[in-house]
């Protein structure tokens, strides 16, 4: 992972029903630019898990709960110090409820706005910040129904404007060291403002452009982690599939390790496609991605696909493919005499397809290709990306 020239840090507060996205988006990506994450969660222990829970508009007056994967903490709650680190981050979810009424939770809280450290917030967790006081004067804002907490905690409710879907979401509010978001759509703007207040600074020499292939049931992290981290770094992101149009959603596929031999499947969000398919020239994109889950099956059965995939070979553009993706990556060709790194399912493709397998690696760069075992080797896939992309981060 990219080393930043001043190590920082992060502490997540989490909790069981945390918003899925909302925990494992900032914790990969900023682990990918070389912040050190930590994630606690009161009564729990390091290796403990924590539930989480997916957050998703299925046509009902409310967003749908979902249960999501498992999320397991790495460092101890009851061993926080606030002055330990440079950033706070509160992911939504029905457990800020529980937190609420924890007083070494907001006193962590407390700290950390009192230190003038940054504290992003999304969705339902400003309720933390209310109960904090220290919305007091702030602009803030939240998913709507937090309207009146805000305001009765003397905060200054803000709403984007303009908001018919879901992709029009896309906005991260800051006041002083106080960073706000509706939810997880806007995790783009979240990631750079987050990336900002902790003093980093983007560089790059172009604007880039990248290109994800998918399809119904793509792996839920393996899409939307890596979309969100190359978009909050300034690049120019698409998403296609052969039989969807711009503004039309595919089904992800959670993956989750529970215990049996193969990991488990549950729906997890939606994911918007936002480009159409034949409006796509090869030349507009530096580099196509392809993640995992069931969506790379359909896309070897489709000859567009294929082809695509063939055509960012020969014009020598960056390919990558994580978990199931690379069965994509061996139907068209592009694994013969490269060294990948392959989850257990896909070793046999990576070898039928000309591959050398590199067994004790998570992600393995060999030329332009980037392949990576699955959604838990994600900040190295992001890392490896970025470096091929010709981006960095540096802190201050």
């Amino acid at each position: 992972m990219m080393e930043p020239v001043a190590k920082k840090s992060a502490l997540i507060i989490c909790g069981d029903y945390m918003e899925d996205y909302e925990v494992m988006v900032p914790f990969h990506v900023l682990q990918a630019f070389g912040v050190h994450v930590d994630c606690v969660s009161p009564t729990k222990l390091p290796g403990h898990k924590c539930i989480t829970a997916v957050h998703e508009l299925l046509g009902f007056e409310l967003y749908t709960e979902l249960p999501g994967h498992t999320f397991t903490l790495n460092s101890d709650f009851d061993e926080v110090q606030a002055e330990c680190y440079d950033a706070l981050i509160i992911p939504g979810g029905r457990f800020t409820e529980v937190l609420s009424v924890d007083d070494k939770v907001l006193g962590i809280v407390k700290g950390f706005a009192e230190a003038g450290k940054p504290i992003a917030t999304s969705c339902h967790s400003q309720l933390l910040l209310a109960a904090a006081g220290v919305l007091k004067g702030k602009k803030c804002t939240a998913f709507a129904s937090m309207k009146p907490v805000i305001e009765m905690a003397g905060g200054v409710w803000w709403e984007q404007p303009g908001i018919s879907s879901v992709l029009d979401i896309t906005a991260c509010l800051k006041d002083g060291n106080i960073l706000s978001s509706i939810g997880w759509p806007a995790h783009a703007e979240y990631l750079r403002a987050l990336f900002e207040s902790m003093g980093a600074k983007i560089h790059t020499s172009e604007t880039n452009s990248v290109l994800f292939l998918c399809g119904d049931y793509v792996e839920d992290y393996e899409i939307n982690v890596p979309f969100r981290a190359l978009q909050a770094v300034g690049c120019k992101v698409d998403a296609i599939t052969p039989n969807k149009k711009k503004g039309e959603a595919c089904v992800t596929a959670i993956h989750d390790d529970e215990g049996a031999q193969v990991f488990s499947e549950k729906r997890g969000h939606n994911f918007f496609i936002t480009a159409n398919w034949d409006d796509i020239r090869l030349y507009d994109y530096d580099c196509v991605i392809v993640p995992g889950g069931r969506s790379p099956e359909l896309l070897v059965m489709n000859e567009k696909a294929v082809t695509l995939v063939k055509e960012f070979a020969e014009k020598n553009r960056i390919i990558a493919g994580i978990g199931q993706g690379e069965w994509l990556l061996a139907a068209a060709g592009v694994l013969k005499g490269k060294r990948c790194a392959a989850s257990h399912g896909m070793k046999v493709m990576v070898k039928m397809g000309g591959g050398e397998l590199e067994e004790s690696e998570g992600c393995v760069t060999d030329g332009k290709l980037v392949t990576a075992t699955g959604w838990p080797a994600l900040p190295a896939f992001i890392s490896e990306l970025s470096k091929l992309l010709g981006l960095s981060l540096s802190f201050e």
